[in-house]
């Protein structure tokens, strides 16, 4: 590989992000992934070795995200891609029904989750003027519909968040929000359960989008795209 890249990934241990894993290593690229589970962080271990490297992060605990920042500065270096992909759905229910600490956790992870990720590794980024950032958007992300009231605020903020962001880098590095598209993923069922599995899974997302991620450039800062 001419040019291997180091990828920080949230969310790694489900869904998207895990289905993201085995096609960034495939590829030559080294992956520096985080989940909130300490098991399936210790199997991604197991199946991945070095140079990839797993950290049990709550990427809503500012604090244990820096660390886990400084942490991969000395071992591994700055990344080059930056996906924020960790994210948690609400239970279905209308807007008035949702228990305010449901809400607030959506908001959490959502939102300030990808916020401390950014705070911790793009400065870095920034100082070198080079370098991806790619927030996991939605369709719910810049269109709604019923009883997800918490999940679409949360995307259309991220995608307003990125957009910023994008205005904010320097010449060389982009942010992008990305719509990852329908996928048959457990956030998915939670929402419509069987009806889920009607759609693409998430190992054939990836083996589309793993290619899609790493061709993304200067060129794409500020674009809202989709997969």
């Amino acid at each position: 590989m001419s040019n291997p890249k180091i990828i920080v990934l949230t969310g790694a241990t489900r869904g998207l992000g895990r289905a993201l894993v085995p096609r960034f290593v495939a590829a030559g690229h080294t992956v520096v992934g985080c989940g909130r589970n300490a098991s399936q962080i210790a199997e991604l271990k197991t199946l991945f070795g070095s140079p990839h490297s797993f950290t049990a992060i709550d990427v809503t605990d500012a604090q244990s995200v820096e660390g886990w920042a400084t942490g991969v500065f000395a071992k591994i270096g700055i990344p080059d891609l930056l996906i924020n992909n960790a994210a948690l759905m609400n239970d279905i229910a209308p807007l008035w029904e949702v228990p305010a600490e449901d809400f607030d956790q959506v908001v959490d992870v959502n939102i300030k989750g990808p916020a401390n990720v950014i705070r911790a590794f793009v400065p870095a980024m920034v100082e070198r003027a080079s370098g991806v950032i790619v927030n996991l958007s939605s369709g719910w992300g810049r269109s709604t519909s019923p009883n997800v009231a918490p999940y679409c605020a949360s995307k259309y903020a991220i995608e307003g968040m990125t957009l910023a962001l994008a205005q904010e880098l320097p010449a060389g590095m982009a942010a992008i929000p990305l719509n990852p598209g329908v996928i048959d993923t457990d956030m998915l069922r939670q929402c419509w359960a069987d009806k889920a599995a009607q759609f693409q899974n998430a190992d054939q997302w990836a083996a589309k989008a793993a290619s899609f991620l790493l061709k993304l450039g200067a060129g794409d800062n500020g674009r809202s795209l989709s997969v």
